[in-house]
């Protein structure tokens, strides 16, 4: 099982009034990760829409806290993919979640996985269909 891995800094725009990051910042830091995967195979963020999101919030941060997203593919379907993640704070889990994307055409139809993804997605996924 390969986790891809990826540390950031919370900036002083991530945060509220409170003082603390906003609980959105932890969605858009786990998108950045799928994002490079993404453009490590040359394939196009745009055409994976969300189809589901769920996340648990556990720790808070803080402007300057240094976090690390680790990104793990769950499942490889013919149009869709299943993330798990987690956001760490030190050694301990902040968040964590799952996402499900659906790759879509130009008319905003499901299509297959393209064959470059899919096969660096298989050989990552805990489970393929």
């Amino acid at each position: 099982m390969n986790v891809h891995r990826v540390r950031g800094v919370v900036a002083f725009h991530e945060t509220d009034a409170s003082g603390r990051y906003h609980y959105t910042n932890a969605l858009k830091w786990v998108e950045n990760v799928e994002h490079a995967l993404y453009r490590s195979v040359g394939v196009r963020a745009a055409t994976f829409p969300r189809r589901a999101v769920a996340a648990s919030f556990e720790r808070s941060f803080v402007d300057g806290d240094e976090y690390e997203v680790e990104l793990e593919v769950e499942k490889v379907g013919n149009t869709s993919i299943t993330y798990v993640w987690r956001i760490l704070k030190g050694e301990h889990v902040a968040v964590n979640g799952s996402h499900t994307v659906v790759h879509i055409d130009g008319s905003g139809r499901p299509t297959p996985l393209p064959d470059a993804l899919r096969a660096v997605l298989d050989g990552l996924a805990n489970d393929t269909a």
